[in-house]
Formats: structure tokens, sequence, C-alpha cells
């Protein structure tokens, strides 16, 4: 059957397969041949469009000398790839764990990301990323390294040829945590006002005098991918989890569209970095940047492209 979004698991699987036909040397057309298949179902099952029957799956497998444990996850995707969502639970390994998060990204046309606690691992300086995991003290010293190159790895996406339409909630509480000492902060928040005037990046502030307010729960990720159902992803220090019933991505989308009510406008929040950045490390960058805060058309623009994305009715 096959299916109009492939699932996380669906495509877990096509990629595995991939990786399993690359092992053997030959070309997909060749392969196919090989086990009796026409190329296109070939590429129906390895693309994750089409669910792999588990005799065929079996079959795959056993051409490519799929053995152990590995055959085994590869048949349980099998039989789990029309379920949505996924649980992952990986102890402190999350740097191997990120790959499914890296292929959404990289796949994605829109990405929302709200924060209530830290500075957007998108847009985190690595002294910032640093000392955020240093002084957090979750990760052992020898894998923190690993942690902030994988961080700033992602961030190419934020400039990659066909740019991705950005927009981040940060709560003003972030700007005010003191994250590795006054050096640090300053640059974080010149970094910011750097980023934030990119056309397709959309800052937005939640403001402490909000009280409460929709993101309240904690912190999550809405990623729009290109020929796949919409994801949100949550995650925890052990674990991570993603979504995708479309009653779990309406719920999040509601909950953005409350935020955009209640946050600072772009022009607005670039002021209150701004004025942060000079009012708690005055010693800090030099305070240039703050002047570019400004650009009234830029910002309105910015506003009403975010507020077309959250009314958009995407594959729910």
């Amino acid at each position: 059957m096959d299916a109009d979004f492939p699932t996380i698991r669906s495509r877990q699987l096509g990629d595995a397969m991939r990786q399993a036909l690359r092992a053997t040397g030959l070309s997909g057309k060749e392969f196919a041949r090989k086990i009796g298949w026409d190329e296109a179902r070939l590429s129906r099952y390895l693309s994750g469009k089409r669910t792999c029957p588990n005799l065929d799956l079996a079959t795959f497998l056993g051409a490519c000398e799929v053995k152990g444990a590995e055959r085994e996850r590869l048949l349980w995707l099998g039989e789990e790839a029309n379920r949505p969502g996924l649980l992952q639970q990986f102890g402190t390994g999350l740097p191997k764990q990120l790959r499914i998060l890296v292929d959404l990204e990289d796949n994605a046309a829109g990405y929302i990301d709200f924060q209530p606690n830290m500075i957007p691992g998108m847009l985190q300086t690595g002294a910032y990323a640093r000392a955020l995991l240093t002084e957090a003290g979750n990760d052992a010293p020898d894998e923190i390294d690993e942690r902030v190159a994988a961080r700033l790895a992602r961030q190419s996406l934020l400039s990659r040829e066909q740019p991705v339409q950005f927009g981040f909630f940060i709560h003003e509480f972030v700007l005010r945590l003191p994250v590795g000492g006054s050096v640090v902060m300053s640059e974080q928040l010149h970094h910011l006002l750097r980023m934030a005037v990119r056309p397709n990046i959309e800052l937005r502030i939640i403001p402490a005098a909000q009280g409460a307010h929709a993101g309240i729960a904690g912190p999550f990720m809405l990623l729009d991918i290109v020929g796949f159902k919409p994801v949100v992803y949550l995650e925890s220090q052990t674990a991570s989890v993603f979504l995708e019933e479309p009653a779990e991505i309406a719920t999040y989308r509601s909950m953005l569209g409350r935020l955009a009510e209640t946050a600072l406008d772009a022009r607005q929040s670039k002021e209150l970095i701004g004025n942060t950045a000079m009012e708690l490390y005055p010693d800090g960058e030099n305070s240039d940047d703050h002047a570019q805060i400004g650009g009234n058309d830029l910002a309105e623009e910015q506003l009403q492209r975010w507020q077309q994305w959250l009314r958009r009715s995407g594959p729910d």
C-alpha cells in the first residue's frame, strides 16, 4: 500500500535498505534483476514511499547478506513502518542518535523552534554551546567536543542555497541567564542580532511580563518536511520523541499561534535583545550591531510571512 507521506520509520527503513544495497556494490538495476524485481518496485521501497512487505524485506536482506541484530532491527522497522511517531531512548549517546533529526532538518521547508530555557541550537555560538554543556554538568567531559561540533554543523542549514524558513520563539529569561559569563553572553546576544536581520529568519521574544504562556510545558520544534509528514520534535536528556499524528501536529500549531499573539514582534524583539546586551554586558562586543536592529519594513515583511506560514494548512 502506497503512503501519501512516509512515516519516520518507513524513511528509516528506506535509508537502511539503501545502505545495505550500497554494500553489495551493485546498482539498483543490477540488484533488482538479481532478485527478480522490476527496478521501479525496488525504488519505491528504497524511498520509503511504499511499505515493504515482510516477505519482500526478508528477500532483500538475504540478498544483501544482512544478518544478526541489524536484520532484526530492519524487520522490526518493516512491521512498524506505517505507525506514526517515534520514541528514542538513548542514555547519554545523543550525538549518534541525531541522525533522524538531521535528516528531517535537511529536508525541511519550514522550521519553528520554541525555547524557554536556552538559546536555540541553530543560533548558538560555539562558546555558548560549550559553556552550556559544561555548566549543566550532564555530559561526560570527553563528549562535549563532539556535541558542540554536531550542534554547529547543523547550523549550515541557515545558509544553504535554498534557505529554510526559520522561526524562533525565545523567552526573555534566556537573554538574561548568564551562561559562560559576560563575554560569552555578549557575543551570543550580538550573534542573535546578526541572525535576526536575515530574510529567512524570524526571531520573536516572549516577554517575561507576559507571565504564563502557551509554551509553558516546555521546548519543542515543528518541522514541515518536503514530501513528508510534519513532525514535532521533543527532547530530554535521555530520550527524544517525534510526533506525527494529525491531532498532535494541530495542537502544536495552535500553541505556536498563541505564542505569536503574545510574543514581541520582530522589531521589538531585536530592540529587547540589543538593550539587554547593553544593560547586562556593556563591556562586551562593539555595540555597533545595535544600530542594525531597525528596519521596520523588513520586520513587517517577516511578520506577514510568519503569519501566513502559521495559517497555512499543511499535510496534517
